[in-house]
């Protein structure tokens, strides 16, 4: 079968119904001023529905009916079609305006991830973007994303690049809204996290099922996106309805130890935080929210009291026989080792790098 792009005809000119109703009537052989007669309209009245002036009414419609025998769902139809195409023209002349923020959306990322499709016309492109996320202008798309309010605590990067920034939370959003979740509970969450904490030791192919379909069970719509240039964010917060929760991940920094301290910070979000607020995990420590968020995964995964051993380790075999006690993926010790020590090299090996899917 083939798979041809299909290519759609956007006329730039509507055509009045009134052009139609004149070419039946002369094909009847009635003129003007015999239809205003016929229909019990007046001269004028036709005049201006010839010229796409006034609309043909249901009324209208069943008078050409009845005086034409084409049925009134004909000129309804038409009617109807005319004022479309003309509110797209109208729609088109107001989207020329927001070209200027196109240059400012990844659009090209974003039809290479087939998110978009591509349009070789830029006004096309632009209406494409907006439909993306989920908006009907330039204008309401800054009221949602270029504002202070779409985040509780206003990462940097959407002021360096809102567009690249608002598109990978997009992308987490209406995967997220994709995902068929039960309603949240607070306690099958929990019961859920101590249950992925035991898969850190598995393979990507056997935990991010498990995590998806945990999550899933607990009222958490989990997302992963791949990073975007340059959005230097480790994941996200936020809650899609007050019975379902988000959370985006991506690999940033790719190594096990920070993937899984990603995790667990945002489940700390969903844990403790309002459900009100996007909260963006971009690294930094000047909300008490984030930093409440990296306390809970740190504990979490591995308990403060552990720390000293940790320090004191002197090779791969003590800090693998710590992970094995804690049950716990190795990497993640090896992560805290150099956390704890500024050793970012030692240990390095321990942690596993994940990669994305290149069908993702």
């Amino acid at each position: 079968m083939s798979n041809k792009k299909q290519l759609r005809f956007e006329p730039d000119y509507a055509v009045p119904p009134g052009v139609t109703l004149q070419e039946v009537s002369k094909s009847l052989g009635i003129g003007q001023k015999e239809l205003a007669l016929r229909t019990s309209l007046t001269v004028q009245t036709l005049n201006r529905i010839y010229k796409g002036v006034q609309p043909i009414t249901y009324e209208t419609a069943n008078r050409l009916e009845l005086v034409t025998g084409v049925p009134a769902r004909f000129w309804n139809n038409l009617e109807s079609q005319y004022r479309e195409q003309l509110e797209r023209i109208e729609e088109k002349e107001r989207l020329v305006e927001g070209l200027e923020w196109l240059k400012m959306i990844p659009f090209k990322e974003l039809v290479k991830r087939k998110v978009v499709q591509k349009q070789e016309d830029l006004v096309l492109q632009l209406r494409e973007v907006l439909t993306f996320f989920g908006v009907s202008s330039v204008e309401a798309w800054k009221k949602i994303w270029a504002k202070p309010a779409v985040a509780a605590r206003r990462s940097p990067c959407f002021d360096t690049d809102s567009g690249s920034a608002a598109a990978w939370i997009r992308i987490g959003e209406l995967r997220a809204q994709k995902t068929k979740c039960q309603a949240y509970d607070k306690t099958k969450f929990e019961k859920a996290l101590q249950e992925i904490r035991a898969l850190t030791c598995k393979e990507p192919n056997v935990f991010e099922p498990e995590m998806l379909r945990l999550c899933a069970e607990a009222g958490v719509a989990l997302a992963f996106v791949k990073e975007m240039p340059k959005v230097p964010w480790n994941g996200a917060t936020k809650w899609l309805t007050p019975v379902k929760a988000m959370i985006i991940l991506c690999l940033r920094g790719k190594g096990e130890d920070r993937f899984w301290f990603s995790f667990f910070h945002e489940a700390g979000h969903v844990l403790h935080d309002s459900k009100k607020d996007l909260l963006i995990n971009d690294g930094s420590t000047d909300d008490l929210r984030e930093i409440n968020a990296n306390d809970f995964a740190r504990e979490f995964l591995i308990p403060a009291k552990f720390d000293s051993r940790i320090i004191r380790a002197q090779s791969d075999t003590d800090l693998i026989k710590i992970a094995r006690e804690l049950k716990i993926s190795k990497g993640i010790v090896a992560g805290r080792y150099q956390f704890l020590t500024k050793k970012w090299n030692f240990h390095k090996h321990l942690i596993r790098k994940f990669s994305w899917d290149p069908s993702i």
